[in-house]
């Protein structure tokens, strides 16, 4: 059986090179599954993200579930009381069984309060890109003027937009 050839040439995707880092960071929080903290927001929802974060995951000396330590401003603590169980309902998903027996809500990081001052504003996902100069338009909707279909013709002029725009920069 002939050996396979290589179509990467040496290269790895990002997430290889940061899947080991990302690992170790989210052990040393208690944090089995790293995919709580990267898709958070995917995990709770994006009303519950808007308004706190995990932190820490405690194991207790029996080992009849953890503590998922949660993180979130003073107002908004209310709130997050009331939405608990719906929380760790969601949280469990993730782990496949009733690994979070207890979510405990803290309105300051327990590391310090220099922790504590983030920001749980999330960027919108649609965010534009700035436009590109009238001059780049106009070259790059002259330079596909020619071909005949409309689908190609628009996807090459938003190529070009972009290469053109990115050589000037």
């Amino acid at each position: 059986m002939p050996k396979r050839e290589s179509t990467t040439r040496g290269f790895k995707r990002t997430a290889q090179l940061v899947q080991g880092r990302v690992r170790r960071a989210s052990e040393s929080r208690g944090f089995a599954q790293s995919r709580l903290l990267t898709h958070w927001p995917e995990i709770v929802g994006d009303d519950i993200a808007a308004i706190a974060r995990p932190v820490n995951i405690s194991y207790g000396r029996q080992g009849l579930g953890a503590v998922l330590t949660v993180l979130t401003t003073g107002a908004q603590a209310p709130m997050l009381e009331m939405q608990k169980q719906t929380l760790r309902d969601k949280v469990n998903t993730v782990y496949g069984y009733n690994a979070i027996s207890r979510i405990r809500v803290t309105q300051t990081a327990p590391t310090g309060f220099s922790e504590g001052q983030a920001s749980f504003d999330h960027r919108p996902k649609s965010a534009a890109p700035p436009a590109p100069d009238p001059e780049t338009q106009t070259r790059a909707h002259s330079l596909v003027a020619p071909i005949g279909d409309t689908g190609l013709r628009t996807a090459l002029e938003a190529l070009g937009r972009n290469v053109l725009s990115k050589t000037k920069r």
